[in-house]
Formats: structure tokens, sequence, C-alpha cells
């Protein structure tokens, strides 16, 4: 069996294990980055499962990454959430990193919210803002899609002119300006990581277009559109790149940044999550 059906096989028997664990179908999939991790907190639990007890999920080998999948209701919705994340750099492939969201996506839920802490390069940004995701910019050498597709899954070439909902951004936005938060909107670009940007790099990200750069997200993206879900993606910018200034990017800072904003955030997707 080639390594691309062994991959379909493998996703299809944890589809079928999830199956029968779940006592239903979830309709909103929340994929949780870098100290964001206790927004599942507020999820009414059914199933909870480490991620090593799930056939053939990869292991994040990231401190800050919970590492399990919780099901169950959150303002009344049918959500799963993913908590904790895969990388490039931990040496998985867009592929592997990607496995979970792509079982998950075999439950054909409808909408796709995915979080993550961003390196601000927008110099009008500040450390703790939050950041809607319109557009991205994928600067890591793989994509989740190469090699043979499966149909049923999605098409060919997937159209991305519009990989994050223009209505979900809206309503976000709306909840928010309730809220009295300010939220700022912009374009993300993935780099493969793991060292972080030279000052030299940040002037090359700004010039061709991006207000926050970061190590994940796109890939999941790429898939959920693939599956024809709607997304909307969240960045908290956790620090300010400015090459003309440059610091030095701590990734404890980074985690801690994240932390503080985590409240806030939960509020908003509780009060989002309702208004769906």
């Amino acid at each position: 069996m080639s390594s691309e059906h062994l991959y379909f096989k493998k996703v299809e028997e944890c589809y079928k294990f999830l199956k029968k664990i779940f006592p239903f179908s979830p309709e909103i999939v929340i994929t949780l980055g870098t100290g964001l991790s206790s927004v599942a907190e507020a999820v009414e639990i059914e199933v909870l499962i480490p991620y090593v007890e799930i056939p053939h999920f990869p292991i994040s080998t990231v401190e800050t990454h919970k590492g399990q999948l919780v099901l169950g209701y959150l303002e009344g919705k049918k959500v799963v959430v993913l908590q904790g994340r895969f990388h490039f750099y931990e040496g998985y492939s867009c592929k592997e990193l990607t496995f979970p969201l792509r079982a998950l996506t075999l439950f054909q839920p409808k909408i796709y919210i995915v979080s993550n802490s961003a390196g601000g390069l927008n110099l009008t940004f500040k450390p703790g803002d939050l950041m809607l995701i319109k557009d991205h910019i994928n600067l890591i050498p793989d994509n989740p899609l190469r090699g043979p597709n499966r149909e049923e899954w999605g098409p060919r070439f997937p159209d991305m002119s519009q990989a994050y909902s223009v209505r979900l951004i809206n309503l976000f936005k709306e909840i928010a300006f309730k809220f009295k938060e300010e939220v700022k909107e912009g374009i993300y670009v993935a780099v493969p990581g793991p060292s972080l940007e030279t000052p030299a790099e940040t002037r090359f990200l700004r010039l061709i277009g991006a207000d926050a750069v970061g190590m994940s997200t796109v890939p999941e993206v790429i898939v959920a559109v693939h599956a024809g879900m709607e997304v909307l993606g969240i960045s908290v910018i956790s620090n300010i790149n400015d090459p003309d200034h440059f610091k030095p990017i701590i990734f404890s800072e980074v985690v801690e940044q994240s932390k503080k904003v985590e409240k806030k955030l939960t509020n908003l997707l509780k009060a989002f999550l309702a208004r769906l």
C-alpha cells in the first residue's frame, strides 16, 4: 500500500474510533494555540481524551500545548476542541500536522475556529491585541493537500479567494463592539520556524504585506477550506517586531502575553457562539 493510501486508511480508522465514542457529531471545530488552551475549560464536556489514546494522532512536543481533544457543548453549540496543535517545526509534514482536523472533517462540521499567538508586524498593533485574520500568506514549504486527492473529501484545486469567512469576521466584530473591545484585522504569514525572525526577515515579511507572523494555522485552514468549512481565524498579538528597533523575542513572554488575553478571548468566543 502506498504512503498516500495508508494515510487515507489511517484517517478513516481514526474517524471510526471517534465516531464510536462521540455521542453526537460536532458542528464546530476549534483549535487553540499557544497559551490559549483554557478556552476548553468553558465547554460542558461530554468526552475528553488525550491525543495519545487516539489512533494515529500525532503527539505534540510543545509543552504549552496540552494535547487533548474535548467534545461537548459551548453556548448550546456542539463543539470539538483541539486543545493543542502540531507544527511543521516539530518535524511533521503538513499532512501529518493536519491529521486531527482531517479526521474531524469526516463528521462534516460547518465551522472552523482557529486561534494562535503571533508576532505583530504592523506597527499600529500592540501586545495583547486580537487580530481577525482576513487573508494569509503561506511560506511553509509544504501543503497538506499535496499528493492524491480524495474527491469526496474536497476538490483537487480548492478556491482560496475567500478562505476566511466575511460573515464570521463581521459577526465577531459586532460582538467585540458590544463588549467595547477593539479588534484588528490583518494578513497572517506562516513561516516554518522554529527559529524566530531576524530584523531582515521581519522587513521582508512587512514588505510582502503581512500584519502578523506565526508558525501555524495556515495548513489547518487549507484543510478546512478543502472540506467546505467556514473559517474564523484569530491571532493574539504577543509582541511587536519592529525591524528598526528590534528587541529579543522571548518565548516565555509570548506565552505570558497570550495568557493575559485568554479571559477576553474566551468571553468573546462564547458570545460569538451564542449568536451563531
